[in-house]
Parts: C-alpha cells; sequence; structure tokens
C-alpha cells in the first residue's frame, strides 16, 4: 500500500513540476528570465535552450538583457526571440540582447488569466484522474482479497491526504502567479 502512495505522490509531484514550468513562461507585469530560458535557438547545427547559450537578468521590472557567452550568435537569439515573442521589443547591442517587454493593458491581464486558470484547471483534472486510478486501484485490491476493508479505507484516507497536499499546491502556485499578473 505505500508503494501505492508513493507512485501517487510521484505522479502529483511531476505534475505540479510542469504546472509550475508552464505558469513560469506567462507573461506576467514584472520580466523574469524565465520568460525566455527555454526559448529555442538554432545555433551549431542544434536546437539549444537559450539558458545553455547566455547568461540571463533582468535589471527592472520590465527588461531582460542576455548576454551570450559566444558574441557570433547574437543574431540567432535576436530572430529566437522575434519569432517566439513577437510582442516583446528585441534589441541587439554589441555584446546582449535586450529585451523590453511591453506594460500590460487591463484586457491583456484579464486574457492571462484566463490561460493561467485553464493550465491550472487542466492540472486539476490531471490530479482528479491520479486519485481515480488509485481509488480504482485499491477497490481492485479489495476484491482480490490482497487487502482488508480496513486497509482499503486507510489507503484510500491517505491518497485523499496527498491529493488535498497538492490541491493546496497547486492553488498557491495560481494564486501566486496572478499576483505577479496583476502587478
Amino acid at each position: 500500500m505505500q508503494e501505492l502512495l508513493n507512485n501517487t505522490k510521484k505522479e502529483l509531484e511531476s505534475m505540479l513540476a510542469r504546472l509550475v514550468a508552464d505558469i513560469s513562461v506567462i507573461h506576467s507585469a514584472r520580466a523574469t528570465p524565465a520568460l525566455v530560458e527555454n526559448i529555442l535557438v538554432s545555433v551549431y547545427g542544434n536546437r539549444m535552450p537559450l539558458r545553455e547559450l547566455a547568461s540571463l537578468a533582468a535589471p527592472d521590472a520590465r527588461t531582460i538583457v542576455i548576454q551570450p557567452w559566444d558574441l557570433s550568435i547574437l543574431l540567432e537569439i535576436q530572430n529566437a526571440l522575434v519569432t517566439s515573442n513577437p510582442g516583446f521589443g528585441v534589441t541587439v547591442d554589441e555584446k546582449f540582447v535586450r529585451l523590453t517587454l511591453p506594460q500590460l493593458s487591463e484586457e491583456r491581464r484579464h486574457e492571462i488569466l484566463k490561460i493561467l486558470g485553464r493550465k491550472v484547471e487542466d492540472t486539476r483534472v490531471s490530479v482528479r484522474r491520479v486519485r481515480d486510478h488509485a481509488m480504482k486501484s485499491i477497490e481492485d485490491m479489495e476484491r482480490s482479497k490482497l487487502i482488508s476493508e480496513d486497509m482499503k479505507f486507510r489507503t484510500r484516507d491517505g491518497v485523499q491526504k496527498i491529493v488535498d497536499e497538492f490541491n493546496k499546491k497547486i492553488l498557491a502556485a495560481e494564486d501566486k502567479k496572478a499576483q505577479e499578473i496583476k502587478g
């Protein structure tokens, strides 16, 4: 039974990690390197994430500075940024690329909050699927007489506690990102 609880927890941890990664790239009122670090740049015959090619910094609330380790790839980085985020202002200097985020309008904030809500709801649906699968497995084990009825109820309670814990974490991640978007 502990194995079932551990597997459920691992699945939920990976879902939470995916959600946090997904919402970290949603444009908020504040610039953060997470907005661009996973953008793929075509260099050296490969497509590599920007974080592996340059140092990323956010010196102020609306600017991200990208300083490549190899200055010969400045234009490739610029092209990748322009194609992936057409709304951002991209400026190339001698040694770095400056990305300027536009000011968020109230309408755009509402759209972004809706996107955030959809991503969170998709994660919640996935959490429910994991919980339902775990509960079905517990029922099957009890029907097969592999566990007692008391063990079934204890394990179901354990699964529900894990699910409740992750639902709180999901809500906390959503609230934190919503506050960033609202500015």
